[in-house]
């Protein structure tokens, strides 16, 4: 029997992602100066009113306020019709140091434990190239086309934007067609509905989607609602970390519930969550199965996983148990052993935080290169 499966994404514009930036574009600050920082650092806006808080152990001299006003700026931010902007906003700093309790827990005199307990999980299969699922890739696919039209075009669009992705499967799971596609785009005042929606189906949906999936059946939902020239934190309160389905796998897998955004790497939350995309990818890409979903557990001040469970939803060519032994032989899921094979004390993370950690293969995303076997 088939089915439909759906995954959405956001713009770089949107509420809780202009959150994510400005997190992680702390982060990266305090990485800069200092690779030991200690990083747990959130944000909220709403309105022109900017608040970051949190706790930030570094001997890097940060400006946070200046950070914040800089990635508002870049993504966009600037006209004073829009409530909010990078000059204007007031800004708010609530951060305080590492808790030494905490502290004392993770760092020993030769291993870095869990910053946290918690669970994470990593996915791969074969749908796309980039062997993510087929849903969430095309959804960030029109928000990237979205950014790109924006800021070379301008075209009347305005920064927060949202995409939805609807897709056919087949009884063997298999991508059958796109059923529908939803866009919302915010917009000037002065650029019709009519215009705008022509603008979206051209230029964003027809120029990224592969016309093999789009049939006469195909719906299109281009501002459903209407108009939609308030937008940003003036129409929606945003925050650090609510995004984490559009930041990882669209829902066609299992999330452990944290957050990446402005965490350092002694937070498997993060860490741990790259690593499994890793390990999962390379089973895949080895041809060792065709899905791969891995969850594993933490405890805090441990310097180990307290358990992995490898689930290949029956793809799998080889044994369960041989599939185990080699993860066991080829991956360290240790805090210290994560952040060492895949380099993750470099400044890297604001570029992350827009359009999905996972799937895109640049040079600083170490995990998105699979390991061979």
């Amino acid at each position: 029997m088939s089915y439909i499966f759906t995954s959405e994404s956001v713009s770089e514009g949107h509420s809780d992602k202009i959150c994510d930036q400005i997190s992680d574009a702390i982060l990266d600050a305090c990485l800069e100066s200092d690779r030991n920082s200690r990083v747990a650092c959130e944000t909220l806006i709403k309105n022109n009113t900017v608040i970051v808080a949190g706790e930030i152990t570094s001997k890097a001299n940060v400006d946070y306020e200046t950070i914040a006003r800089r990635v508002v700026e870049d993504i966009g931010y600037v006209e004073d019709e829009l409530g909010f902007t990078s000059s204007g906003f007031e800004f708010h700093n609530l951060i305080s140091e590492q808790s030494i309790d905490i502290d004392a827990g993770i760092s020993g005199d030769n291993f870095l434990g869990s910053g946290d307990q918690g669970i994470m999980f990593g996915y791969a299969c074969k749908e796309t190239k980039e062997l993510m699922p087929l849903p969430i890739t095309l959804a960030h696919k029109l928000m990237l086309k979205h950014s790109e039209l924006r800021k070379t075009q301008g075209l009347g669009l305005r920064p927060d934007a949202k995409s939805q992705v609807s897709i056919e499967y087949d009884s063997n799971y298999q991508p059958k067609r796109i059923d529908s596609i939803v866009l919302s785009t915010q917009h000037t005042e002065d650029l019709s509905l009519k215009d705008l929606r022509d603008i979206v189906k051209t230029q964003i949906i027809d120029a990224c989607l592969p016309k093999t999936l789009l049939d006469n059946e195909t719906k299109y939902l281009i501002n459903p609602a209407g108009r939609f020239v308030i937008g940003g934190p003036v129409g929606d309160c945003g925050l650090t970390g609510r995004k984490i389905i559009v930041d990882t796998y669209g829902g066609m897998a299992r999330h452990g519930g944290g957050g990446f955004s402005g965490k350092d790497p002694s937070k498997v939350d993060r860490s741990a969550a790259y690593g499994l995309r890793q390990l999962a990818k390379s089973l895949v890409k080895n041809d060792l199965c065709d899905y791969c979903e891995v969850q594993a557990s933490y405890a805090i001040g441990m310097s180990k996983p307290i358990s992995i469970y490898i689930n290949t939803f029956e793809s799998e060519k080889i044994s369960l148990d041989k599939i185990n032994m080699i993860v066991d032989e080829n991956f360290d899921l240790s805090p210290s052993g994560l952040i060492e094979k895949l380099n993750l004390l470099k400044p890297i993370y604001r570029r992350t935080s827009s359009y999905g950690h996972f799937g895109r293969e640049d040079q600083e995303r170490s995990w998105e290169i699979p390991i061979k076997f």
